[in-house]
This record gives C-alpha cells, structure tokens and sequence, in this order.
C-alpha cells in the first residue's frame, strides 16, 4: 500500500536546530545476533547469499532460545543480500531484504520476543528516483552528485558502488529524517551505517586507488548531524561501521551511538582478537580502519569511551573460530570489558558447543550496567594494555588480565594503584569462585588466557 507520513510541510522546521547530541538512546551497548556468516560463506563459496526463510527461522529460533534469556534481544541484517526498494511504496527506502518484505522479517522476529535491526544507509537509494521526498517539492534525483556544482575528492572517479545522496541539496535534511520515520514506523530502532570512509573519501582499507567520488568532511559532518538530529527525534540507536575518524573520531563521537574501531571480522578467530597486523606501525590516524585487530582497536580507543559516550564496536564474534576455550573466554571478556557489544555471527548449525560462552551472566552483568573498562595505557605496545579496570555503578570494581602472547604469562596489578586501600572481597566471573579478601590482583595466564574478577567492599 501507499506510505504516509502523515507530516504537512509545515512540520520541517527551516533551520537545523544543532542540539550536541551522544543521543540517549546510548546507555549501553547492544547484545545481538547477525546474519554476517551466511552471507561472507555464501559470498566466498560463489553461491546466492540470500539466506532462506527456512534458514531465518531456524537461527531466530535457535537465538530466542538459547540468547535471548540473556539479553541477546535482537537480529540484524547485514550486507550480502538484496536491499530493495519498492516503486510502488511510496517512498523511496528499502522495503525487502534477501527478497523477504521487511515487515515479514519484523513480525519473525517479533513472534520470537526480538526485534529486527537494520543494515542499511540514510545516505544509499535503493528506491526509484523520481519518488518524491516526504514534506518537500523534490524528488530523490535531485539529491544525487551534480557534476561542476558539487566539490568532491575524486571528481575523475567512475562513479560510486553505492548511489549517495549529497546531503547539503536542498531535500537531504528531509530524505534522512524519513528514513528514521519510516524504519521507527515498522518497529526498526536499531540502524547500522556502513561505509562511511567511501562517502568522506572515496577509499577504503588504506587503498590510494579511489573507490568513489568522497564528498569530503563538511559534508560527512553534515550527514551525521542530520542523523543524529533524525535518529533522536525517532529513538534510533545509530551505528557507524567503517569511519576515518578523524581529528580522534571527534564527529562520530558527537553525533554517533556506536563506532567499529577494528577492521572486519573476517573469518575471526585469534587473527581478529589479537594477532592481525598487530603493532604500532599499523594504527593509521584519520583513515580507515585505523586499527587491524580488536586489541589494537579497543586500547587506542579506549580514551574516547566512557558511560554516556561513544560505544566502541569490535565487530562481529564468531565464537566457534578460535582454537581454543581460554581465546573464547577472552573473546568475550575483551568486549565487555572495553564496553562494546556483543554481535553474535555464529548460526545454529555451525556454534557447536560452544553457545555456554555466550551466556556467562556473571560477564554480561557488566553490559547490563553500562560498564566500560580502560586499559593502564594506551600504549599497545606496552604489557600495561593488557591490563584493564572500571567501576560498577554499584562501587564494585572490575580488573580484567589478558595475555596476548603465545606462551604462560604472570600478570597482576595491586589495588593501591588503582587508588583502592586495603583490601577487597574478589570474585573470579569466569570460574564463579570467591577467592577471599585481595590486596592484589594477580594470575598466570596461560597462552591467550584471561581472568576477570569482581572487587566488592569487605562486609
């Protein structure tokens, strides 16, 4: 049927109200299942990537039943398959994934208690471009590149992979406001917005060789402040996946939810945990990813986040690719640890038996309170990253030893630097022991091993 929004021109104010928004739909970050390992297999087997409905039932299935218990509350899609648009809609955003209505996805989920999170951008048209946008006299096209008139970073490019909007024309504010109305209409509050770097630049992965026009910073900071605005007004929650983060990601900070600060995941593993590419000479200022492996990634990071901050992302876990169960305990404690979120890309068929370190309530606690950890230093390069501590909202402190190396490692670190005195009542969250009253945290860790414990005051 047709789409309205039922707004009168009237309601668009004239002028950009820049309110500075982290928007609060950021308490904390989310816990959620996604679609990304169907896809990349599909993808890198040559065979149709469009996951079958039979296949979407089974996994929300098999996440209602074994995540969502414990706070895994959410599908999302991703890339790979179709993202279409409708001509017949009325309005010009995607209507269909994997050829599947949305709303169908919506109501599989919904009849499972989950909600369905959408990998799509304000930025993209999937519609017909002559739709007309909501509240205005113009129509999708009149958004597009104009050459001569619009300044771009590769005006001899062969165009884009992706059909942008420019949003400094006349219609962007209120393309992108539409795009929430409509995916907050549907039931969608969760919008993951990829590709940033090909919009700002028009390269990606620390390639010269452009890959598109890039419109440049101005116009990426006005994109993201049309956003915000927009997915405050709805109560969206944005991520943003592939940014440069320039200037130390300051507009991404103050106009985002989430930012991925680590390269994909790719086929997971120790490779994406730790070992990609490690080192200082790899981080790249001001260009995408600035960071090869979630390590790397969440201590450079680590001084940009905080309660009621940006939410750093390390990309998706695919728990069954490590090789052992110290790297699948790390795996998870990294991210809750750091403050990010869990994205579960495992599917009932290929998680083994491995879902158990999905569901330590103890660890996801620490989601549940909005905690963000910090590492000693920044430093990646020194042993100190490897030790990382917070506060609880309760008083409680949580330090987290990991050992990235590939041999036994002792770590520890005494309370009193982190200006705790006297002692405190230690709790193990992965072996659920209390270990008495320490002065000092301290372990050995084997190759890859970690151990996170809860510091509570002596009764």
């Amino acid at each position: 049927g047709s789409f309205n929004t039922g707004w009168t021109p009237e309601d668009i104010p004239d002028d950009p109200v820049t309110p500075t928004p982290t928007p609060e739909t950021a308490e904390k970050a989310p816990l959620y299942w996604t679609v990304y390992e169907y896809g990349r297999l599909a993808e890198k087997n040559g065979t149709d990537c469009n996951m079958p409905k039979e296949i979407w039932q089974k996994n929300i299935d098999w996440v209602a039943e074994n995540l969502l218990p414990y706070g895994y509350d959410m599908i999302c899609t991703d890339g790979f398959m179709a993202m279409l648009g409708d001509d017949n809609a009325g309005h010009p955003y995607m209507t269909s994934y994997a050829h599947i209505p949305l709303t169908e996805l919506i109501q599989m989920c919904k009849d499972k208690g989950l909600k369905l999170g959408i990998y799509d951008n304000p930025l993209w048209v999937h519609g017909s471009l002559d739709c007309p946008i909501e509240g205005t006299k113009y129509t999708v096209r009149n958004l597009l590149y104009e050459q001569g008139k619009d300044q771009v970073k590769n005006p001899d490019a062969d165009g884009d992979i992706f059909t942008w909007i420019v949003p400094s024309h006349k219609g962007g504010k209120e393309y992108i406001d539409g795009f929430f109305k409509y995916y907050k209409s549907i039931g969608v509050d969760f919008i993951r917005m990829d590709f940033m770097c090909l919009f700002e630049d028009g390269i990606r992965g620390g390639g010269t060789k452009g890959e598109g026009r890039g419109y440049g910073s101005a116009e990426y900071r006005l994109a993201l402040q049309y956003i915000a605005e927009a997915a405050q007004k709805y109560g969206v929650f944005t991520s943003i996946v592939m940014p440069n983060m320039k200037d130390h990601g300051q507009y991404e900070a103050q106009y985002g939810n989430m930012v991925r600060i680590v390269d994909d995941a790719c086929e997971g593993g120790w490779d994406h945990l730790s070992s990609r590419w490690r080192g200082a000479q790899y981080i790249k200022v001001d260009q995408w990813p600035a960071a090869n492996n979630q390590f790397d990634g969440f201590i450079y990071w680590s001084d940009i986040t905080g309660r009621g901050k940006i939410i750093a992302d390390g990309d998706f876990t695919l728990i069954h690719s490590f090789d052992t169960d110290d790297e699948c305990r790390t795996s998870i404690s990294l991210q809750l640890v750091a403050g990010g979120p869990i994205a579960v890309a495992d599917q009932y068929n290929t998680v083994g038996d491995r879902v158990k370190f999905y569901q330590n309530e103890e660890m996801l606690a620490l989601n549940a309170d909005g905690f963000v950890g910090k590492p000693l230093t920044t430093d990646y390069t020194d042993e100190n990253s490897q030790i990382w501590w917070g506060t609880m909202s309760n008083g409680d402190v949580v330090v987290a030893l990991f050992n990235r190396e590939d041999r036994t490692i002792s770590r520890g670190v005494e309370l009193s630097q982190l200006g705790i005195s006297g002692t405190m009542k230690c709790r193990d969250l992965w072996t659920h022991t209390d270990e008495g009253e320490v002065s000092k945290v301290s372990a050995s860790l084997p190759a890859h091993g970690c151990k996170v414990v809860r510091l509570s005051k002596p009764e």
